[in-house]
């Protein structure tokens, strides 16, 4: 495969539309929403309810920015992890990380659809939104983040075998370090019934949740295919096969 770059002249100037056939993310046209990251030739999104959390998480919208700032607005060291960056506020705190990033797309989503949301601590102390209303939104939220952790989510979790991958499932390594991303979208090739995926994390210090690139086949990025070993490589983690999670 090559590239290939097209050049004409309009009003004197020299345009260069940027265009790479060997990566699905064309430059041309900006990407506004997690549902318009194009896909490879061949595969078609999994249909979606409305009040799912899939679909919700596919509504994500954007930066136009793509670099990744931590919770100082400072840039982060390593710009190479992410494709694109969610339109979510980090705050100003060190705390909105890796599990939390996964609660806080979790609690909006409850949130939205007016459902129960509760999360429980290593001791299994639950912190729900009904009880900490008085301290607002972010108040809760910075009280999830600073009880709750990889330890505690892996627990509220529950295993998940691969081929019943949906969006909103987890990869997760529960420990100090430990770390988890979360599935943001899912297609299906049209003729083989493969899965593939897109993953979305925060780091440490807290960051900007943004898409991953995959980093080990760069022609496929940012999808990922269901691991053919047991390890699964992310650009700043590696995960088990088995840590694969849902929520229940």
């Amino acid at each position: 495969m090559y590239a290939a770059a097209f050049f004409f002249l309009t009003a004197g100037f020299l345009v260069v539309p940027l265009f790479h056939k060997d990566n699905i993310a064309y430059e041309h046209a900006p990407i506004k929403q997690i549902k318009e990251i194009p896909l490879p030739d061949g595969y078609e999104r999994l249909q979606l309810q409305e009040n799912s959390f899939g679909y919700f998480l596919r509504q994500q919208s954007l930066k136009n920015d793509k670099t990744v700032y931590l919770y100082n607005g400072q840039p982060k060291y390593n710009q190479t992890a992410q494709y694109a960056v969610l339109n979510i506020s980090v705050g100003k705190k060190d705390l909105q990380q890796c599990a939390d990033a996964v609660m806080r797309l979790r609690a909006e989503y409850l949130k939205q659809q007016q459902k129960p949301i509760c999360f429980a601590d290593n001791a299994g102390k639950k912190y729900c939104w009904d009880q900490y209303k008085h301290r607002g939104w972010q108040g809760y939220l910075e009280t999830v983040f600073g009880m709750c952790g990889t330890i505690s989510l892996e627990k509220e979790l529950k295993a998940k075998e691969w081929k019943y991958l949906a969006a909103g499932d987890v990869l997760i390594k529960g420990g100090s370090p430990g770390h988890a991303v979360i599935v943001m979208d899912v297609a299906r090739h049209k003729s083989s019934g493969k899965l593939i995926f897109l993953l979305a994390q925060s780091y440490m210090p807290a960051q900007d949740i943004h898409v991953l690139h995959n980093l080990n086949d760069k022609k496929l990025s940012p999808w990922y295919r269901e691991p053919s070993t047991d390890k699964l490589a992310t650009p700043e983690w590696t995960f088990y096969a088995t840590q694969l999670r849902s929520w229940r």
